[in-house]
């Protein structure tokens, strides 16, 4: 078969698998970058001629944001051309399932939506011989870790697709800078490995983004998001915690359905260092945990230190009972938003308070916490990746606001 209308890095998306290829051995691919790179053909012809020349009766998962668009993007690109080459197939759509025959071989394609957390239950119990999972970064990442469980069929291979998000994303720091440690194969595309796009084309997109946008589609860039309420926030401000401290505080941020995010917090040298964290996503895990567990998580978290007061979320009354009845000192947060997003700027621009080297859900955050740029308000943040900015929040509010001398409502200045 001639590959020679694609581009050297599309045709080794299309081929890696194959016998003779530097790659073969690699268990995984990833294809990342710009927009109308050609990443998305690419690694769609290349999976579904990996499946029906590689395997006979097996079952095999083709995952997308939504069924929908699944169908869209990819399904209704590759199913032509692969009768082109000779395959045949039907679709079953009550059962979100398309059979291909091909030589003789004949396998079967399940698709799944990853649209939100409750989507992991959709795919388990099912054994793959391979997974697709387009736009990989804009699903859950249970439903994906779920996805990737599911293939233990000898031989099986992962295949990943997907435009860049920010820097702190789960997927980035876990896939692509950990792509040689997975034996997985990452292949970075940009617009000019499209041969189907004209320069004038190309010339067209580039000018339709700037900024961040600019470099994430066109230049494939993993940046840092839009809008970050916390944008003056850079890797260069994460502390060490101190050999020790002379006082001592618990935040809370608690949630059932939502996460529950617990920050410590020490202060030395009139600096409050946030040490540790604790941090728990019960979509993530599929499980909850009951108030009387996340009291143990808490005494862990502490440990033998003596703590002044835990902040909670005033609305957590169960979890604040629980927590009193215990003999916790508890105080009932200052829970205004903006107010306190600003008393937490001003502290993390002067120093006053420190996030520090392993409080890994707190610094994910600070990259992922934004304002709601299409709400039409001009001061309301996205309720998104905000658990554990909350805590911190309540930190600053109830104990850097009242050391202050109050706790004011004022403006919050931000860059739009």
């Amino acid at each position: 078969m001639s590959y020679t209308a694609f581009s050297e890095k599309q045709r080794t998306a299309l081929t890696w698998w194959t016998p003779g290829s530097e790659f073969r051995e690699r268990e995984a691919i990833i294809c990342d970058g710009a927009v109308r790179s050609g990443k998305t053909l690419a690694m769609g012809m290349g999976f579904f001629l990996w499946a029906i020349t590689s395997f006979r009766g097996q079952r095999f998962g083709v995952c997308g944001k939504t069924i929908q668009s699944l169908r869209r993007n990819v399904l209704s690109e590759i199913l032509p051309r692969l009768t082109k080459l000779g395959a045949s197939w039907k679709e079953r759509r009550s059962e979100n399932l398309v059979i291909v025959k091909f030589h003789g071989n004949e396998n079967q394609f399940y698709i799944f939506g990853g649209r939100d957390e409750s989507s992991a239950s959709l795919i388990q119990g099912i054994t793959f011989a391979g997974i697709l999972l387009d736009e990989v970064a804009l699903m859950p990442r249970s439903f994906v870790e779920q996805a990737c469980a599911r293939c233990s069929v000898a031989g099986s291979r992962l295949w990943f697709n997907c435009n860049p998000a920010g820097p702190t994303h789960w997927f980035y720091r876990t896939w692509i800078l950990e792509a040689e440690r997975r034996n997985c194969l990452r292949l970075h595309f940009t617009m000019e490995d499209n041969p189907s796009l004209s320069p004038q084309i190309r010339e067209r997109y580039q000018k339709l983004y700037s900024g961040i946008f600019y470099r994430r589609f066109i230049l494939g860039e993993w940046a840092q998001a839009e809008g970050r309420v916390y944008d003056f926030f850079q890797p260069d401000m994460i502390g060490k915690a101190p050999a020790c401290c002379d006082q001592w505080y618990v935040s809370c941020d608690y949630g059932t359905v939502n996460p529950t995010s617990m920050g410590l917090w020490g202060r030395w040298g009139g600096v409050w260092y946030r040490v540790k964290e604790f941090y728990f996503d019960s979509r993530a895990r599929m499980r909850q945990m009951t108030d009387e567990e996340y009291a143990g998580a808490l005494a862990e978290l502490v440990g033998e230190r003596q703590v002044t007061a835990v902040i909670v979320d005033p609305s957590a009354a169960s979890f604040i009972e629980v927590l009193r009845r215990k003999g916790w000192r508890v105080r009932k947060a200052e829970n205004d938003v903006l107010s306190g997003i600003r008393l937490t700027s001003d502290a993390l621009k002067e120093g006053r308070i420190v996030i520090c080297e392993g409080c890994a859900d707190c610094i994910r955050e600070l990259d992922e916490y934004v304002w709601d740029l299409s709400s039409g308000s001009r001061d309301r943040v996205k309720k998104e990746h905000d658990h554990a900015m909350d805590d911190m929040r309540y930190f600053a509010a109830t104990v850097l606001g009242r050391q202050e001398g109050g706790f004011t409502a004022r403006a919050v200045e931000r860059r739009r």
